[in-house]
């Protein structure tokens, strides 16, 4: 049994649901399909997430949304006409939706995730629809009838144990199961999602549930590749990861696979497949607990910008027991979370995201150092960007820093801080955040192009 999850330019038409159909039928392995809500079907077009956040917005602010009501209805009425879809059901999203919009408010966060969450499931209730049209024995499947219980935190849900269990049942099922992706439902109830672009984790849960033999996620590219095609042209693809590598490279700004979906498929040992929609032809990209490491010790490298650096000095800190704790629980005061600890003997530097960092949460954090850890310096750098190398096989090779020191020197790129992970199988490096693309360029360079 296959779990597939298509995202949102997969379903962002008519056209786009007929190709979903061809894959899903062309192998009768392909038993669960977890959809996202529609995603943009131009540039310049607007997801139908966006919509319905305008909708939660103008209902918070006045009570009233007509016109984000309305672009919703039209774009699943544009794909069900295109589909041959029966009215009824258009009417039936439609009706439903007005009744979460004119519904309990007096909790802006939980009236968001059940409004939101209409995306996916109205999504789900159209392709289910189509499947029939087509002859081909299809059910629409709601999370709460299937039992993926969540926590109760609106926009983080964390799946709890006992889903995995409940899901396990729809392999008793007939025919093929189309679920919404994105949210669960609360103990009580409620509907909660997963943080944005969570359909990613549905099927990962829906994968370990039923022990799937593969996770295939369809998406709009035909594979992973060693870096962002917006910043290198035409760069190599990437035919095997392991799950290791992917968190690392989705962590650092890969956005083809959500970070927090592959801990479900990681625990339960299920490959996960990326393939693309309109390519279903291409092999895709495969991630696994193991790989053969063939093509040198580098696999990917990835970037991600918007980070602050707190560098802390003191002379003889290395002597002083729970300075690091201090220091954190100084940042934890203010909520903010840490990324990287790099340090030496006498400082430490802390790296967050800068946005968490307003002028008077900065203000107030450096003093608070200052005075109550007597630090000798405290200094903040903003503007900082992460590039990061990926690769298992890092552990076994020589020189790679050496080499990635020596691009970066030769690129006249300046390095703010260097640290490596303790598993070896990421290198990042801190550079000022114009210096991004070039960085990423220049490792690039030295790593995969033979030239």
């Amino acid at each position: 049994m296959k779990v597939v999850k298509f995202g949102g330019t997969s379903v962002a038409s008519g056209e786009q649901i007929q190709k979903i159909f061809n894959i899903v039928t062309s192998d009768p392995e392909r038993k669960v399909v977890v959809v996202s809500a529609p995603g943009k079907r131009f540039k310049e077009d607007i997801k139908v997430t966006d919509l319905l956040l305008s909708c939660v917005e103008q209902y918070l602010s006045s009570g009233e949304g007509k016109e984000a009501f309305e672009a919703v209805v039209v774009r699943y009425k544009e794909i069900a006409d295109y589909l041959g879809v029966s009215a009824e059901v258009v009417d039936r999203i439609s009706m439903e939706l007005l009744e979460i919009l004119h519904g309990d408010r007096s909790d802006a966060a939980r009236f968001r995730d059940a409004v939101v969450a209409s995306g996916e499931d109205n999504c789900a209730k159209i392709v289910a629809a189509y499947f029939n049209v087509q002859g081909v024995e299809a059910h629409y499947v709601n999370p709460k009838e299937a039992g993926l219980f969540v926590t109760d935190e609106p926009g983080n849900a964390q799946v709890l144990p006992e889903s995995y269990e409940n899901l396990y049942a729809l392999r008793d099922r007939s025919g093929i199961i189309i679920f919404p992706g994105f949210f669960g439902y609360s103990k009580e109830g409620a509907v909660v999602t997963f943080s944005r672009g969570g359909s990613d984790i549905t099927g990962s849960i829906l994968a370990n549930g039923v022990k799937a033999a593969v996770y295939e996620n369809f998406t709009d590219v035909d594979s992973v590749y060693s870096v962002n095609p917006n910043i290198v042209s035409n760069p190599k693809a990437i035919q095997e990861l392991t799950y290791r590598e992917m968190r690392e490279l989705s962590y650092a700004g890969f956005a083809v696979f959500h970070d927090e979906a592959l801990i479900p498929a990681f625990r339960a040992q299920i490959p996960v497949v990326i393939k693309n929609t309109n390519n279903p032809s291409a092999p895709g990209t495969r991630i696994a607990h193991e790989r053969e490491h063939q093509n040198g010790p580098v696999t990917g490298i990835a970037s991600d910008n918007g980070f602050a650096s707190i560098y802390v000095s003191k002379y003889l800190m290395n002597r002083e027991v729970g300075f690091g704790r201090k220091l954190l629980h100084i940042l934890e005061d203010y909520d903010v979370s840490y990324e990287h600890t790099p340090s030496g003997i006498d400082d430490i530097s802390v790296i967050v995201r800068q946005k968490q960092l307003d002028g008077g949460t900065e203000e107030q954090i450096v003093q608070r150092i200052k005075d109550e850890l007597q630090a000798d310096s405290v200094t903040v750098k903003r503007d900082l960007a992460m590039v990061m190398i990926v690769g298992e096989g890092m552990q076994q090779n020589i020189g790679t820093t050496a080499k990635a020191a020596t691009a970066l020197s030769k690129a006249g790129v300046n390095i703010e801080m260097i640290n490596q992970g303790s598993s070896e199988v990421s290198m990042m490096y801190g550079v000022q955040g114009v210096d991004e693309q070039k960085a990423v360029r220049a490792l690039y360079d030295a790593f995969f192009n033979n030239n």
